[in-house]
């Protein structure tokens, strides 16, 4: 007598699926991070800018070079802005991703402990089958002995 689980190409069918939501999971936090990474560089860089900006106009700086700098940092809070919205927007794909995933791992241990479950049952069945054969064997035995 072979095993086979009955569920194990559903079982391979989510596998599969789990895996590659894994994927889209790990490119989901890529693309956080990056985007992240990007808004961290233009608040540091906007922030660089104003202290220089500052030390500036300690030692005095012309009307058009001021009218520069509100114009730079206009166009960066810009920047800034929009960066944040993309921070949030990549935030919340990952956060789908994420809750995506742990559906499919949910839907995989289901699986995987109804495939140990059948597997054990299996293993009852072949043992209560060869404790049959024993006992047949055995009464062979006695009964050829008692001849």
């Amino acid at each position: 007598m072979v095993y086979q689980f009955k569920f194990e190409k559903i079982l391979s069918i989510k596998e599969n699926e789990k895996d590659k939501a894994l994927g889209e999971y790990n490119e989901a936090v890529k693309r956080f991070e990056e985007v992240g990474r990007k808004l961290y560089q233009f608040l540091k860089q906007k922030e660089d800018y104003e202290e220089i900006h500052k030390q500036k106009l300690q030692s005095g700086l012309s009307i058009q070079e001021i009218r520069y700098f509100q114009q730079f940092i206009t166009n960066l809070e810009r920047t800034i802005s929009h960066y944040q919205q993309l921070v949030a927007q990549a935030r919340q794909q990952m956060q789908l991703k994420q809750m995506k995933l742990a559906e499919l791992n949910i839907e995989v241990k289901k699986y995987e402990k109804m495939q140990e479950k059948y597997f054990q049952t299996f293993l009852q069945t072949l043992q209560a089958e060869e404790n049959k054969l024993m006992d047949e064997i055995s009464i062979q035995q006695f009964v050829s002995r008692g001849n």
